[in-house]
């Protein structure tokens, strides 16, 4: 199938439907693959050198970083340190970067004039989580997105309810977004990692399966849910970074 050329989107009725076909056009050619499958037609068929994989390094990434190592180690990898992050998921990227031969990992983060002007004592997630992670992710992962067409992220239905329709291909915020893992248990997830032997994150022994910033994740009690140590005591689910499924952006 020959893929629609894609072209900026504007109010103009024609440009609206050409995004929306290409779109229907990527996720009918998504459906039936794996993640590898899924992977090699955002990097390689699609989007060649204007893609970029979102990550946090935490506690499943390194499964969509071990695929991406194995079709092109020289992608893109946005990594957003958001200055709250804990040690150890600093020294598990150097140690994920060294094992898969990752080349452009790109650490991001907030701009020092909005972090003095909107956090100037550092306690803002103290008080508003959603305003801290606005402008230490959505605010800086926005602008480190410019220029590329696609990005890549390791999202999964099981993690959230407003994850769990989400789809494997997306348009969102004038981009095709495209999540292989989507339909991938954690089950799965952790034996991905010890199949292939992969670098484990030191803090899922210690109780903490799913990982964010230090000040806003907690260890989880035995036979606590997936994401119970997140944003604890809230009914927060996203940091804001990845909202939106199917083609809310049209």
């Amino acid at each position: 199938m020959t893929a629609i050329p894609l072209r900026p989107l504007n109010p103009l009725a024609g440009v609206e439907t050409s995004v929306k076909d290409r779109l229907a056009d990527l996720q009918a050619r998504a459906q039936g693959r794996d993640a590898k499958g899924i992977l090699h037609l955002a990097l390689v068929e699609e989007f060649p050198g204007k893609s970029a994989i979102v990550s946090s390094f935490a506690a499943e990434s390194v499964v969509l970083l071990h695929l991406t190592a194995e079709i092109d180690p020289s992608t893109p990898v946005l990594f957003l340190n958001t200055g709250k992050l804990f040690g150890e998921t600093l020294r598990y990227r150097d140690r994920v970067q060294d094992v898969l031969g990752l080349t452009d990992i790109r650490a991001i983060g907030p701009h020092p004039a909005d972090r003095a002007k909107s956090d100037p004592e550092g306690t803002l997630w103290s008080r508003d989580t959603d305003a801290c992670c606005d402008f230490r992710k959505v605010v800086p992962l926005r602008k480190a997105l410019e220029g590329f067409d696609a990005s890549v992220t390791g999202r999964k239905r099981f993690q959230t309810n407003a994850r769990s329709n989400m789809e494997p291909v997306e348009y969102f915020e004038g981009r095709f977004r495209f999540n292989p893992l989507v339909n991938w248990t954690h089950d799965e997830l952790m034996a991905y990692i010890e199949d292939y032997k992969l670098p484990k994150h030191p803090l899922v022994m210690d109780g903490y399966p799913s990982i964010g910033c230090m000040p806003c994740t907690r260890r989880v009690a035995s036979g606590g849910s997936y994401r119970d140590g997140r944003w604890a005591g809230s009914d927060k689910e996203e940091c804001g970074i990845h909202v939106g499924v199917g083609g809310e952006g049209i």
